[in-house]
Order: C-alpha cells, then structure tokens, then sequence
C-alpha cells in the first residue's frame, strides 16, 4: 500500500482526528483558566470590595455568601442604597487604582481651566432635601 493510496482513503478520517484532539485540549485549557478565575473571584469577594455588575453598575459589596450562592449578595451602588443582586451578576472586582490616572498622567491644578462661576454654586442636595422639595413643589401646584 502506498502512502498516496493510505492518505485518498484514510486521510478524511485522520483531519477528523486531530481536529477532535485539538477540541478537547482547547477546551480543557480553558475550562482550567476559568476554574482559575473563579476561584481568584470568590476570595476576592467579601464585604467592602468594590464590584463590577454584568449591567454596568459599580458598587461596593455589603454581604456575600459564597458557600450559598443562590443566596442574594446586597451590593451598595450609592451611599445608603443597597441592593440585591444574584451572586452571578457579580462580573469582576474591580482595583483600586484601575481608571485613576498616573501621577505623571495628572495635569496640576494651576494649569486647569478655571472653573465656571456658576459651577462654584452648585450643591448636590440629599435624598431627604429632594423629597420636600419635590413635596413643597406638588403643594404649590395644588
């Protein structure tokens, strides 16, 4: 048999193969990284960790329980605001220092644009002080 003849009726069946062995070690590679991964995410999550949610929000983590994760994590995304999210819903932690800038990257004060007059007099109110606003205005319409 030659080797012509070998590969015109074998030659199928062997792609076949290699393509099968290389599935298999992909896939363990990266069923292994991702074992990895979560487990470096389970340590790192404990209450006072700032998170990344899967919708966008960031917020810092009040209680977690990673022996049960059925069990609701409640996660702080505004001061007194808490709320529960799956445990899943938790896509990474997030580092301290990510999104800061470098000191050399920081453009000194003095060198800023000078701010507008009117943002000197902008105050951000308080979830109370809304409230009776939002109450003192509904009264004045009726």
């Amino acid at each position: 048999m030659n080797l012509a003849n070998f590969f015109s009726q074998y030659g199928l069946f062997l792609v076949l193969a290699v393509l099968l062995v290389f599935m298999v070690l992909s896939t363990r590679k990266r069923n292994k990284r991702m074992k990895e991964e979560q487990a470096k995410k389970a340590t790192q999550t404990v209450p006072g960790a700032k998170v990344l949610l899967q919708g966008g929000l960031y917020g810092t983590i009040v209680e977690f329980d990673p022996e049960n994760l059925d069990r609701p994590a409640k996660v702080e995304i505004a001061p007194g605001v808490v709320i529960e999210v799956h445990s899943q819903a938790i896509l990474r932690i997030v580092d301290e220092e990510q999104g800061i800038p470098a000191a050399e990257e920081q453009t000194p004060l003095d060198e800023q644009a000078p701010l507008d007059e009117r943002a000197k007099d902008i105050r951000i109110e308080s979830a109370e002080e809304t409230r009776a606003r939002l109450e003192r205005e509904a009264d004045d319409k009726n």
